[in-house]
């Protein structure tokens, strides 16, 4: 573990960390907060398309809230880097940058491209060790909140809570997903499954608490069919997960959409973390 810059951030710290990652066999970097005296909670940030450790704990605005409620966040990049598997650098949603927080199975990706238990096990523990909070939440933005969503259900009992802005509801369905699941998981479309939310919930994944999403009405890829989010709303109201969509009239995708509502979500978290 070794802290490569650290900016004092109302009276907490904001660092910059790396580390040599057990489960995708690189170095990975993640950004945290963390509040001055006593910490309650951490909650995890997954980044979405192209993002690093940086672009959160950057453009956000989240450390005041989060030093208001005692709560520290951790935000891990999006993929491993430093490879040069085939593939992996010729676009944007796939490979590096678009990890999609699954454990990859196919032949080039498999040894490196572990982001699922990268955050459950890996990340989840150096919280719990390095930094001795025992309470964790997750949360994340486009593919980081398809990552949220998926991790939050599948590992439910590790999460005390969880939330997403403009998530990937139904990847399978999506071509983001379908390019990302094609590539780490094969054809056989069975093992895509189990990283999809809305097909967790068909087959009765929940969680305990309310998930809370923001989802922006002139959002370019809520428009052209990459979010599906009213999937989600309807799967949900079937399989009796309670939710709250808030469609927030005329935001888009960025960063300026998530630094507008993200006190909601520290808050949402804080109700489970305290």
């Amino acid at each position: 573990m070794k802290v490569l810059k650290t900016h004092k951030t109302f009276e907490g710290l904001t660092q910059f960390w790396s580390h040599e990652s057990q489960e995708t066999k690189t170095e990975m970097k993640f950004s945290t907060f963390i509040p001055q005296g006593k910490v309650e909670g951490c909650i995890i940030w997954l980044s979405g398309l192209t993002c690093t450790e940086e672009n959160f704990i950057t453009k956000a605005g989240a450390q005041k809230y989060l030093a208001e409620n005692n709560l520290m966040v951790i935000a891990p990049d999006t993929s491993p880097r430093g490879l040069n598997l085939p593939g992996e650098h010729d676009a944007y949603d796939f490979g590096s940058g678009a990890g999609f927080y699954v454990d990859a199975t196919t032949a080039d990706y498999k040894t490196n491209y572990r982001m699922y238990s990268y955050i459950v096990n890996e990340l989840y523990g150096i919280i719990q060790n390095h930094f001795k909070i025992a309470k964790i939440s997750i949360m994340g933005h486009s593919m980081g909140g398809h990552g949220a969503l998926v991790i939050g259900l599948r590992e439910s009992d590790k999460f005390k809570s969880v939330s997403a802005f403009s998530p990937i509801v139904n990847p399978t369905q999506a071509p983001w997903g379908q390019k990302a699941f094609q590539g780490y998981l094969g054809a056989d479309q069975t093992a895509w499954k189990p990283y999809d939310a809305c097909e967790l919930l068909k087959i009765g994944k929940k969680h305990a608490h309310k998930i809370l999403i923001h989802q922006g009405t002139k959002d370019e890829f809520l428009l052209n069919g990459q979010l599906l989010t009213p999937n989600w709303v309807e799967t949900c109201q079937k399989q009796g997960q309670e939710q709250e969509v808030v469609f927030a009239e005329d935001y888009d995708h960025s960063y300026y959409f998530i630094a507008t509502f993200i006190e909601a979500h520290i808050k949402h978290h804080a109700r489970f973390l305290k």
